[in-house]
C-alpha cells in the first residue's frame, strides 16, 4: 500500500510539472501595458482552478478591466489595476508580485471576528514556556498541555516533536493553538499530524489541471495522513482555529479532523485549499495562483474553510478578565474526558 501511495504521489507531481512547464508561452506577449495585462489574464484563465466553484465569469472580468488599460499609464497604475482584477477571484493564494509591491486579498479573514488576542495568549504562556522548532509550549497549572504554532513556515523536526510529546506525556490532554496561522509548508503539516495517527488514514483528495479549459482536471488522487513510526500521542487533543487559519493551517485542520481523540474548536478556518504555483509576465512581474484544489474525504472543496466540531467565540467578558474563552473551553473539554 505504501508503494502504491508513493507511486500515486510521483505520478501526480510529474503530471503537474509537465503541465506547468508550458508557462513560458506567456512570455510571447508584448512587453507593454496591454501585453502584460493580457498575459496576466490568460495565465489565470488557463491555469486557475476555482472558476466554476466560485461562479466567476472571467471573460466578463476581462471586459471590465481591459477597458481601463491605457498605453500612457505608468507601471504603478497598471499594477494597481491588475491587483484589483485578481481580487475578483477572492483568493488569498493569488498575488501579483513586483519589486515594489505585492497585491493581496485579505477579506478571507478581515470580514470576520478575530477570536484571538495575542496579549492574552502571551499571559497563558508566561515567561517559562519552551520553544521547539516553531512551537511555543508549556504545561498549564491544571495539567493540560498547551502548544502555540503561529506559522507552518517555521520548521518543526521530529526531534522537536518527540521532545514535546515526551514532556507532555503526563498531561491529561493537549491544546494545539493554530489561530492566526497563515500557512506555510505542507511538510510541517504532515510531520506534526503524524504524531496523532496510529495508522495511515485517508484525509482527502487532490487534483491538478490537465489542460487550458476551466474544467480540465486530473482524476482524484487520495491524500493520506501517515502514522509516525515512533512516539505518538494517545490522549485527547483539541485544535483551536479561527478565520486567520489559512492555506497549510486549513489543510492541517482538515487532516486533524480524522485523528482519533481530536476535536476542532473555535471558528471556521479561512480556507485556501488550492496549492499555489507561479508564472512570469513579460515585464518580469510574477503571479502566484491556485492550481490544484484539495478536497475533503466527502470530495467537497475546502477552499472556503473547515468547520470546527465545536463553535466557540472569544467573549468580551472573558477578555476583560484576561481569559481566552477558547482555551478555557478546550481545558474544560479535556478535563471532562478523564
Amino acid at each position: 500500500m505504501r508503494k502504491q501511495y508513493y507511486k500515486n504521489t510521483f505520478t501526480f507531481l510529474l503530471s503537474l510539472l509537465l503541465f506547468f512547464s508550458s508557462c513560458d508561452d506567456y512570455m510571447n506577449f508584448d512587453n507593454n501595458m496591454e501585453g502584460n495585462f493580457d498575459a496576466l489574464w490568460t495565465i489565470i484563465d488557463e491555469n486557475y482552478c476555482f472558476f466554476d466553484y466560485k461562479d466567476i465569469d472571467w471573460d466578463e472580468i476581462y471586459v471590465k478591466y481591459r477597458a481601463r488599460v491605457r498605453p500612457e499609464m505608468n507601471s504603478d497604475a497598471l499594477f494597481k489595476l491588475m491587483g484589483e482584477m485578481l481580487s475578483e477571484l477572492k483568493d488569498g493564494h493569488v498575488n501579483l508580485i513586483a519589486a515594489h509591491d505585492m497585491s493581496r486579498y485579505w477579506n478571507w479573514s478581515q470580514d470576520f471576528p478575530a477570536n484571538f488576542n495575542t496579549s492574552i495568549v502571551t499571559k497563558y504562556l508566561g515567561d517559562d514556556y519552551m520553544i521547539a522548532g516553531g512551537i511555543r509550549y508549556k504545561i498549564l497549572e491544571d495539567n493540560v498541555g498547551y502548544m502555540y504554532y503561529g506559522s507552518f513556515s517555521n520548521d518543526v523536526g521530529h526531534g522537536n516533536l518527540s521532545q514535546i510529546i515526551n514532556r507532555m506525556a503526563i498531561c491529561d490532554g493537549i491544546i494545539i493553538d493554530i489561530r492566526d496561522n497563515g500557512g506555510g509548508s505542507l511538510t510541517n503539516v504532515d510531520r506534526i499530524s503524524s504524531r496523532f495517527f496510529n495508522e495511515k488514514t485517508l484525509v482527502g483528495y487532490i487534483v491538478h489541471k490537465t489542460g487550458k479549459g476551466h474544467n480540465d482536471f486530473s482524476k482524484l488522487y487520495p491524500k493520506y495522513a501517515e502514522s509516525y513510526n515512533g512516539l505518538r500521542y494517545q490522549k485527547p487533543v483539541v485544535v483551536l482555529t479561527n478565520r486567520g487559519c489559512y492555506s497549510a493551517a486549513n489543510d492541517f485542520t482538515n487532516v486533524m479532523k480524522h485523528a482519533p481523540n481530536c476535536t476542532i474548536m473555535g471558528d471556521k478556518t479561512g480556507g485556501g485549499s488550492g496549492l499555489p504555483f507561479s508564472s512570469e509576465l513579460p515585464n518580469g512581474w510574477s503571479v502566484r495562483f491556485s492550481a490544484s484544489p484539495i478536497y475533503n474525504v466527502e470530495k467537497e472543496h475546502t477552499e472556503f474553510g473547515i468547520e470546527p466540531d465545536i463553535y466557540v467565540s472569544l467573549l468580551d467578558s472573558d477578555v476583560e478578565k484576561e481569559l481566552d474563552t477558547l482555551i478555557e473551553e478546550a481545558r474544560s473539554l479535556i478535563k471532562a474526558s478523564k
